[in-house]
């Protein structure tokens, strides 16, 4: 076996020892006779892991007592438009803020359900930065405030969250939940994508304030009402398990190194590695974004010469480096470097890049 530094936009890398126990433990889990894949998501085997993923998250988040952690289904896209579905009435309206392609998702499935109000709309920039303040377009009517603080294919994040008074908060941190503290009390709810910094894809993570979970519309079907999912430990119907499990177990591999404090001093260090690599190739690889927005988890980078972009990424695979090519929507290249990607694998790939540039400057 000869494994890569992947940096996959998601489904992205998973820690290694995070795999390793996995693949110890799939013919049987702990003495149950049987896989985590087999058992029954409603016996005492499956309650421990379930309850010991929550609090391992609930600690590593510092999770206020008055949220309710929710491990549904879905993945990020369904929540764009579950969210109206159950914090708001028909004839309210939401306050969006766009950063780049995923707001502008947000928006467009959010609309059958909400009067959706673009209070902010980056793309004069181009995607390329993020407000500076938005608490003075705020409506203080909204029933809530959406936004993204990172955007995977942009690339660019939120280093602060932003300040909308009193109308509840809502973000969607799919690409960058648990690769820094957070402070979860400032937000009426927070829902993730679990294949990025969580583990595979099926899951999704959802953190929302109690008084919140009481306004789903009458006609909400239950098994997508968060009350209702609450109410039923998030078991109102058959979970994905196996990936429950796997994000319990990447808790516990954070746990372990030392908390959120700790990776996201390692997600600086990957970060300034990677940017500086781009900043002082003498224009031989660009990024648009500006420097205060820089996203910590996606980079999106140009060569000068595009005419070089298919040997770049034939090289680059060559080398070990896989998942290089950039979204469709802005082209060039994309590195992911979440919380998986060890800082050897940016070492890694910024030494092709330098290399690749004095072959090809």
């Amino acid at each position: 076996m000869s494994r890569a530094f992947n940096f996959s936009a998601g489904p992205a890398a998973l820690p290694e020892r995070v795999l390793q126990q996995a693949r110890e433990e799939c013919l049987e889990w702990q003495g149950a006779r049987a896989s985590v894949m087999e058992i029954s998501h409603r016996g005492k085997d499956f309650m421990r892991i379930a309850a010991q993923a929550e609090q391992d998250l609930r600690d590593l988040l510092k999770v206020p007592d008055n949220y309710r952690v929710l491990f549904l289904q879905g993945g990020a896209t369904q929540h764009f438009a579950q969210v109206p579905m159950n914090l708001c009435t028909p004839d309210q309206s939401a306050d969006y803020i766009v950063t780049g392609a995923w707001g502008q998702k947000a928006v467009s499935e959010a609309a059958p359900y909400v009067s959706p109000r673009v209070a902010v709309d980056m793309q004069a920039s181009n995607y390329t930065d993020v407000p500076a303040s938005v608490r003075d377009v705020v409506d203080p009517a909204a029933a809530y405030v959406h936004y993204t603080p990172n955007e995977t294919i942009h690339g660019v994040e939120f280093h602060a969250v932003p300040d909308v008074g009193d109308v509840p908060l809502i973000g969607d941190f799919s690409s960058t939940i648990l690769s820094r503290p957070l402070d979860v009390s400032r937000f009426g709810l927070i829902y993730a994508g679990a294949q990025k910094n969580i583990g595979p894809s099926g899951l999704v993570l959802v953190i929302a304030r109690d008084d919140l979970l009481q306004n789903a519309r009458a006609r909400t079907a239950k098994v997508l009402s968060y009350a209702a999912q609450a109410a039923s430990d998030s078991m109102l119907n058959t979970p994905p398990t196996f990936a429950w499990y796997l994000a319990g177990l990447v808790f516990k591999w954070l746990r372990d190194l030392g908390g959120l404090d700790v990776i996201e001093q390692r997600n600086i260090e990957k970060a300034e590695l990677l940017y500086a690599c781009i900043d002082e190739s003498g224009g031989f690889y660009r990024n648009s974004v500006a420097i205060g927005a820089r996203s910590r988890m996606n980079v999106p980078f140009t060569l000068n010469d595009s005419g070089l972009d298919g040997l770049f990424l034939q090289e680059s695979e060559a080398a070990g480096l896989l998942a290089l090519k950039g979204h469709k929507a802005v082209g060039g290249m994309r590195a992911s470097i979440y919380n998986a990607m060890p800082v050897d694998g940016v070492a890694a790939l910024t030494a092709f890049m330098r290399e690749f540039a004095r072959r090809h400057g």
